[in-house]
């Protein structure tokens, strides 16, 4: 039965396909991303141990990925922890994790880069034998940092300018804190961006990297996927691009109105995740 949570849209669903365990194929993994969907900062959007409860009684498996770089895998795990909810480290995938997950298939040796983020793409890139360098790297990392300068931009300017690879974590321009929101790693990039007139390399959603990695820890492929997330230019049009399912919810950043506006539309809109189910 569908529940009283849902926000039914008419002209866009039968009923038959709102019910998540009537998806065909059927699905048997989650891909849930966390800001927005989970929680804001640090105010939660649901109940941890029911929603999880409910999620592990269906007999679904997932993954929790969110384009934040800004953490390690450590400190989500925590996070969690705090919530009440334990988890598998492979459970937990962020941007900097994929970042680092790119650019170890690229570089199998690892070598010197130059970092414009915080101590969680720092941490994920150092554990997969990168060094922090300002000169002579092989690229340039960049991501949401709230400690950015001038001097940050201008030192990646010269380093892109004179060769190196230049990586994104992801596009997001805001990041949802309680009542506001903040600018996100997108605005940094667009800085480095128009310094250097170089686009750079994205690895988080939109993009395909963290999503298959995700698939990947979960061994399941993209028919058998939801992706669950509140943004539709990356949580939905990244899983649609992946050939998943999509599940969004309006707990986050987008309206109503943008969902009935977004071609093709998700598979399911619901008020929250704990509505999903």
């Amino acid at each position: 039965m569908i529940g009283a949570g849902w926000r039914l849209l008419s002209g866009f669903f039968n009923r038959e396909k709102m019910m998540l365990l009537g998806l065909t194929p059927p699905i048997k993994a989650l891909i849930l991303d966390m800001d927005g969907v989970l929680w804001r900062g640090n105010q939660a959007l649901i109940d941890f141990p029911e929603t999880f409860r409910k999620i592990r009684e269906l007999g679904l498996d997932f993954v929790l990925v969110t384009n934040n770089s800004t953490l390690s895998r450590e400190t989500f795990l925590d996070k969690f922890s705090r919530y009440g909810i334990s988890l598998a480290p492979h459970q937990v995938v962020n941007s900097a994790l994929a970042t680092a997950y790119l650019l170890k298939k690229r570089f199998p040796e690892g070598g010197p880069v130059y970092v414009v983020g915080e101590k969680g793409l720092i941490s994920s890139l150092e554990e997969q034998g990168f060094t922090l360098s300002e000169e002579n790297v092989i690229a340039v990392v960049a991501g949401i940092d709230r400690q950015l300068t001038y001097q940050k931009i201008a030192t990646a300017m010269h380093l892109i300018r004179g060769g190196a690879l230049f990586i994104g974590t992801n596009p997001d321009r805001t990041y949802p804190m309680p009542g506001r929101l903040i600018p996100g790693a997108g605005t940094v990039l667009a800085a480095i961006e128009a310094a250097t007139d170089t686009k750079p390399l994205i690895v988080g959603k939109p993009a395909l990297t963290m999503l298959e990695m995700a698939m990947e820890n979960l061994g399941v492929l993209p028919a058998q996927t939801l992706v669950v997330g509140d943004r539709l230019d990356t949580d939905i049009a990244g899983g649609q691009a992946a050939g998943c399912r999509t599940a969004l919810v309006l707990s986050g950043v987008t309206t109503l109105e943008q969902a009935r506006s977004w071609s093709p539309p998700p598979d399911i809109i619901c008020e929250n995740l704990a509505a999903l189910f």
